[in-house]
């Protein structure tokens, strides 16, 4: 049958099977990075970017698609890791303005909406590069707004908009030489068209590509996170208990077709109609065998009397929000009594939050002025939302952002429209070049002088990384076996060698010229103390004028950081 519109009932199922679809497949998407390093994330981003999504869809009580595009976009682009997150998210964002206001989507809507969300994501890029997921949006896009003009069927279309995709996933290769050279399609471009692949299959009543029972759990798991973390939240922001009109949070778990008092089978626009009326904050996720409810009520016994109609009944819960609310006003009270020990610091003119992992690096930015540090980088890039809440909660007036890694960039710089406090992002790629942008800072220059500092400084340092190929592959001329150790100079592969000390070292005398004052060594997770003084020794020998530190950093994936100024 065909479907002449899209409803939020499938716009709420079409976003949580790609999540799901994401979530099963972020392993295979991470193994299609093109550096055959241990950090190869875009799979573990877009699907971590589209579960934020997906979970203020569940949220949103917006009955118009129009309001539930604006949810997923909101969500993505707060939930958005990595550069491939961010794209996503603006996709979604050019899709959600084009939907702005709409009830429903029928074909053409659909289709324009795709439209929307390249041309946005295009616009987000300084330099769009061709070969990447914006190829793939855009063929699409293309593929959608032929079919639109051909049928009135929303499920056509978005075969047509999966199959432009996987089009265009396919010619990826040809469209960028490292991806042929390695033997790979594009990481985001295969991320989107798994998206583009789920929404299709929900709205062609087709298994999405992940197991059914899988997908259910998982947007159970999606729904149980909320209710447990903030779905109180208006309740618990009223002052009198009995001011909460539904005071009964009740949830079940319907299994259809079981049970004694079964006198009708599932339909869920007739499931849910009739719960509606009976409070609000109403949930109702289902599949073939089992319909999990969340409902605020003054009338429990009648949601669960109606469940039973349509089958037994498990997971059983029954919350009284007015008594929740007596406690937290108790212990609010016990709080207010409380004597005042501290007073707040004086908000700092200028923080400095850096992106680290590693407890050892932690200490060396805070050594060197940092005020505030994200957990992340190379295996867990930060979300936009884990940037602004740290800049917001950096008590400073104005604040510097040091992302120390590339695939965090586009994430920082979102953070900078979503902020309370104004700031500027120092695009630092490594962590080497972090360090040598914290010696230029002065706390008591502006923050526009320490950003012109900070950024002339990063061509003094040349960043060096030592890890070992996690698979077998061939790029820029270099035959790399898995288990080898290579050596990484500002982005590029430049030495390959059997042990770890050997490609440090390799690495080390190619980074060196006659200009080279300091070598700063950094040994992290498989390294050693050891290591780092023999590469030290290495360095003196080449050059005896040389100014050698060596620091504990505890990085996981590169054992040894190097850097030369």
């Amino acid at each position: 049958m065909p479907v002449t519109k899209i409803t939020t009932k499938e716009f709420d199922q079409m976003v949580q099977a790609a999540s799901v679809v994401l979530k099963n497949n972020a392993e295979f998407i991470n193994s299609l990075n093109i550096f055959p390093v241990p950090d190869g994330d875009t799979g573990t981003n877009m699907s971590l970017s589209m579960e934020s999504g997906a979970k203020y869809v569940s949220k949103s009580t917006d009955n118009t698609v129009g309001g539930k595009a604006s949810a997923l976009a909101k969500g993505l682009l707060m939930g958005a890791r990595g550069n491939s997150g961010v794209i996503l998210s603006q996709i979604f964002r050019g899709f959600s303005k084009d939907v702005e206001g709409k009830t429903t989507l029928n074909a053409h809507e659909l289709a324009n909406a795709v439209t929307a969300g390249a041309k946005t994501a295009y616009k987000s890029v300084m330099k769009p590069t061709e070969g990447t997921i914006l190829t793939v949006v855009r063929y699409a896009a293309n593929a959608g707004h032929h079919a639109a003009e051909e049928t009135d069927d929303c499920a056509r279309v978005m075969d047509a908009i999966k199959n432009g995709a996987q089009e265009a996933l396919a010619k990826t290769p040809e469209l960028l030489p490292v991806l042929k050279q390695v033997g790979v399609v594009d990481s985001g471009g295969q991320g989107l068209t798994f998206v583009f692949e789920a929404f299709a299959d929900i709205l062609n009543d087709r298994e999405a590509s992940t197991d059914v029972h899988e997908k259910f759990n998982v947007k159970a798991n999606q729904m149980d996170q909320m209710v447990n973390e903030d779905h109180h939240e208006s309740a618990q922001g009223q002052l009198n208990p009995e001011d909460i009109i539904y005071g009964y949070c009740t949830q079940m778990t319907v299994r259809f077709g079981k049970g004694k008092e079964v006198e009708k089978k599932f339909d869920y626009d007739t499931f849910y109609n009739y719960l509606a009326p009976l409070g609000d904050s109403l949930l109702v996720i289902n599949d073939d065998e089992v319909a999990k409810v969340h409902i605020h009520t003054e009338h429990p016994g009648k949601v669960l009397t109606w469940g039973q109609k349509f089958g037994d009944l498990i997971n059983i819960k029954i919350d009284n929000m007015r008594s929740q609310q007596e406690e937290i006003m108790e212990n609010d009270e016990k709080i207010e009594h409380q004597p005042i020990t501290d007073k707040k610091e004086s908000p700092k003119e200028i923080a400095v939050i850096s992106v680290v992992s590693g407890k050892g690096l932690e200490e060396l930015f805070k050594s060197l002025g940092v005020t505030n540090i994200i957990s992340g980088g190379q295996t867990m890039n930060p979300s936009t939302e884990d940037i602004v809440n740290a800049v917001n909660n950096s008590n400073a007036k104005k604040v510097i952002v040091l992302p120390n890694n590339k695939n965090i960039f586009l994430a920082a710089e979102q953070a900078e429209s979503l902020t309370d406090i104004p700031m500027k992002v120092i695009h630092t790629k490594t962590i080497q070049q972090g360090l040598t942008a914290m010696f230029s800072f002065n706390p008591a220059a502006s923050i526009e002088e320490n950003q012109n500092e900070m950024d002339d400084s990063l061509d003094s340092v040349k960043s060096g990384q030592v890890t070992a190929a996690v698979r077998d592959t061939k790029i820029n001329g270099l035959d790399i076996k898995k288990g080898s150790y290579m050596g990484i100079v500002d982005g590029k592969i430049e030495i390959i060698e059997d042990t770890l000390n050997d490609a440090t070292i390799s690495m080390l005398t190619k980074m060196l010229d006659e200009d080279s004052e300091n070598v700063t060594i950094i040994f992290g997770e498989g390294a050693t103390q050891s290591d780092a003084d023999q590469i030290e020794a290495k360095a003196i020998e080449i050059d005896p004028e040389l100014e050698v530190e060596i620091h504990e950093g505890d990085q996981p994936v590169y054992p040894l950081l190097i850097s030369v100024e």
